[in-house]
């Protein structure tokens, strides 16, 4: 799944090929997706011009006069710019037409991601109210993060992966950045010290900062505006290593299973 880095690096190849265009047509192919496309979709998009293109957690606002086009990508969407006479392929469920003769498509082969139009305060809307901080907007740091976690019986990984604690940290950098901080995955989130949440947070800093550097990881089906994959991969310590030897101490990295998701670590280097 698109997790912060993808989406925030879809977000900036976005925001200088749409902000000033507008919207001339929309094409919805397939409204099946996670929450369907709502009818008149269509009509209330058209002739709409496009102002920034801001980013909550995991969700894209695309921000236009009179509303916003709220974007999730699911577990395997993509939002590029192409030529309007590119053929549609059979996971194009949704072209948005562009006045420079461009079109902004949506791909998803999966179809868990959704689209909705809304002409009231975007982060009022139900799927963004509740979400926590952005680790990286100002104010986030290991001691609201101590904070937020008082009480926690849940294990540090899962917490971290809670949207309500904070917002998009997903499932590979929230394993990336517990390795960074020598934090074991299972350890309970209450039993975290306030110095060791203060390390965590520069972890996530740092494992974010260096994926939107990398553009993301792609692992599967992420791209990005233009179309080209990310290579956050390449610099992963743990995720997706299972039995290759630490980068750091030589021993064998382990995998468990938490909230049918894997997690991988390193049975020396976290505590």
């Amino acid at each position: 799944m698109p997790e912060l880095p993808e989406v925030e690096t879809i977000r900036r190849g976005l925001a200088p090929l749409l902000a000033g265009r507008r919207f001339t047509h929309v094409t919805v192919r397939h409204r099946g997706l996670r929450w369907p496309i709502a009818p008149g979709f269509e009509r209330q998009l058209e002739a709409r011009a496009i102002g920034a293109i801001d980013r909550r957690a995991k969700y894209l606002l695309i921000r236009c006069d009179g509303g916003t086009l709220i974007v999730h990508l699911g577990m395997s969407g993509s939002l590029c710019v192409v030529p309007a006479a590119t053929p549609p392929g059979k996971h194009d469920h949704l072209d948005l037409a562009l006045d420079d003769g461009r079109m902004l498509r949506f791909n998803d082969p999966r179809r868990f991601g959704s689209v909705h139009w809304v002409e009231d305060d975007p982060l009022d809307h139900p799927l963004l109210a509740t979400l926590g901080p952005e680790p990286l907007a100002p104010g986030f740091d290991g001691d609201r993060l101590y904070a937020e976690t008082r009480g926690r019986k849940a294990a540090i990984k899962q917490v971290l992966m809670d949207g309500h604690v904070l917002a998009g940290i997903g499932n590979i950098y929230a394993s990336e950045a517990l390795y960074r901080a020598g934090i074991h995955p299972a350890r309970s989130a209450r039993r975290v010290s306030r110095a060791r949440y203060r390390l965590l947070a520069d972890a996530i800093h740092t494992t974010l900062d260096l994926a939107l550097a990398a553009g993301g990881s792609t692992l599967r089906d992420f791209v990005d505006a233009t179309g080209a994959p990310g290579c956050f991969q390449q610099q992963y310590g743990v995720y997706g290593k299972a039995g290759q030897p630490c980068e750091r101490c030589g021993s064998a990295i382990r995998q468990l299973r938490q909230g049918q998701r894997s997690t991988f670590y390193c049975p020396h280097c976290q505590r």
